[in-house]
């Protein structure tokens, strides 16, 4: 078949390929939901360990950083921003292209020569290319230009990898901090419920005979109802405080990520004593303005935005081009088939230049507005510092004072079991006074559980790592250990021993 017969099919197809092309998008079915919703699960809850026995508190810190979809999430990006880091790291090289195809007319080139002083033609009309031949070639070209550009923005891709490190770090910080604030409330919670159900299920008993020695004429009416409000007060209470109670587990499951249904159970190891902070504030000060992520992150975004400064003031230098090519043709009129050629070419785009004050411009408000951002967020973390060292010293005190109160509503306590009688007020007394008991022990767990969240916010407000550099890799007791191991060792050094100056802590 000619060569020249192919163009009407080749249009033809072009123009079929074209109205495919505007078919409406296709909407996704039922099925395809069900099977998006069966994969998301299976990422949710894929390759976790099970749960075999009680879980520490460095366990349950080890499973929510392992298992966390967010902190999972930071990961996958900082490696997505590395590997485009890689990817940019190729635009500096040359480009070396390779090319290959046919070449076809409907009718043989060629022309006439004319004179230039007197306009007659000297030639008879002839041409030096066949109608249809083969073409390929080989260039190489490298421009200075692209270098240039393509070097900053490998810089930049380098700086936003190391950002995306630190906002990782900042995560991993954020889920320590509550998975510390939500573990010791969960373990209350662990201890509580059980004594709470069954002085749940005392008083409404307790409440049903009211009613009754009411309806039967046993009590005067004004005692029984204000017995029966007694008792509806104390249901009340407990009832909200079992709430907290079961919400502390949940928010700690959903930390570890743990799938719905899963039994949880908490290692009741006695509780570790609070520590003591012996360190100035001048010195955690200091330590937050050198470790926080967000600082570091701000710092790197500075000297990101200024690549883009470069490369604005790149564009406006002399391009210097240089090629080579290698090429081959099948024209049998050709003398030489092969050869390579060789070039080399220097321009400017001389309206360019008008930028440059404008460019100026731009790099002194940048640099002011990044290092006035810096310094702004730097000012927050100092006063984070200061803030947390104030709450946990508090919430230190609190737990003194709730330890005082749970032992006096435990005296009290006794002394009501012990001075039961028949009579319903007696009985009101005891559950009255068991109410405040658990009341005591909720505040108590709480109070303990708010000095671990506040220690955990010191800690975090300084800007401390939490775990190893590698989490995949290892399994939960693994991690456990080296969580652990990273977190003793930091608060030891950073926390818990003062260099110098007094230590800081409330005035009486």
């Amino acid at each position: 078949m000619p060569r020249l017969a192919l163009r009407p099919l080749t249009l033809t197809s072009s123009l079929l390929l074209c109205a495919c092309s505007v078919l409406p998008p296709e909407t996704y079915t039922e099925q395809d939901k069900t099977d998006r919703i069966r994969f998301d699960r299976q990422m949710m809850y894929d390759q976790q360990e099970p749960v075999t026995h009680p879980i520490s508190f460095y366990e349950a810190a080890a499973r929510a950083l392992k298992y966390n979809l967010d902190y999972r999430l930071k990961l996958m990006e900082s490696a997505l921003a590395a590997d485009l880091r890689d990817l940019s790291s190729h635009e500096m090289l040359p480009q070396l292209v390779a090319s290959a195809g046919l070449a076809g007319r409907s009718n043989d080139s060629g022309g006439t020569s004319v004179g230039i002083e007197d306009g007659e033609v000297s030639l008879r009309p002839s041409t030096s290319e066949e109608r249809y031949r083969d073409l390929s070639g080989l260039g190489l070209s490298w421009s200075l230009l692209d270098f240039g550009v393509a070097y900053y923005r490998n810089q930049q891709k380098g700086d936003q990898v190391l950002m995306a490190e630190e906002r990782r770090r900042k995560v991993a910080q954020n889920v320590l901090q509550d998975v510390r604030s939500a573990y010791w409330r969960a373990l209350g919670a662990q201890r509580l419920l059980p004594e709470v159900d069954k002085l749940l299920a005392r008083t409404r008993q307790a409440l049903d005979s009211a009613r009754q020695a009411e309806s039967q004429g046993l009590l005067p009416r004004q005692q029984a109802l204000a017995y029966q409000r007694a008792l509806i007060d104390s249901v009340s209470l407990l009832n909200q405080r079992r709430q907290d109670l079961e919400f502390a587990r949940a928010e700690l499951a959903a930390l570890m990520s743990l799938p719905s249904g899963s039994k949880m159970e908490l290692a009741d190891t006695p509780e570790p004593k609070l520590p003591i902070l012996a360190q100035t504030i001048d010195n955690m000060e200091q330590m937050a303005l050198e470790n926080r992520p967000e600082i570091m992150e701000e710092w790197y975004r500075k000297r990101a935005n200024q690549q883009d400064i470069k490369i604005a003031k790149a564009e406006m230098w002399p391009n210097v081009s240089l090629n080579w090519g290698y090429n081959y043709d099948s024209n049998q009129y050709l003398y030489n088939n092969h050869w390579s050629e060789t070039g080399l070419q220097v321009s400017i785009n001389l309206l360019k230049i008008l930028r440059l004050p404008a460019i100026q411009n731009m790099e002194v408000s940048q640099k002011v507005t990044d290092d006035t951002r810096r310094v702004a967020l730097s000012m927050a973390v100092l006063t984070q510092v200061r803030v947390g060292a104030l709450r946990y010293n508090l919430a230190a005190q609190e737990v003194a004072f709730a330890d005082e109160s749970l032992r006096v509503d435990q005296s009290l306590l006794h002394y009501a079991q012990a001075a039961r009688t028949s009579d319903q007020g007696s009985e009101l007394e005891v559950i009255r006074s068991e109410g405040r008991y658990l009341l005591s022990r909720y505040q108590r767990e709480a109070a303990y559980s708010q000095a671990q969240a506040a220690w955990g916010r010191l800690y975090n407000s300084v800007g401390l790592d939490v775990q190893p550099e590698a989490i995949a890799q290892h399994d939960i007791a693994t991690l456990a250990q080296a969580i652990e191991y990273t977190i003793k060792k930091q608060e030891n050094q950073a926390l818990l021993t003062s260099n110098s100056g007094v230590p800081y802590a409330l005035a009486d």
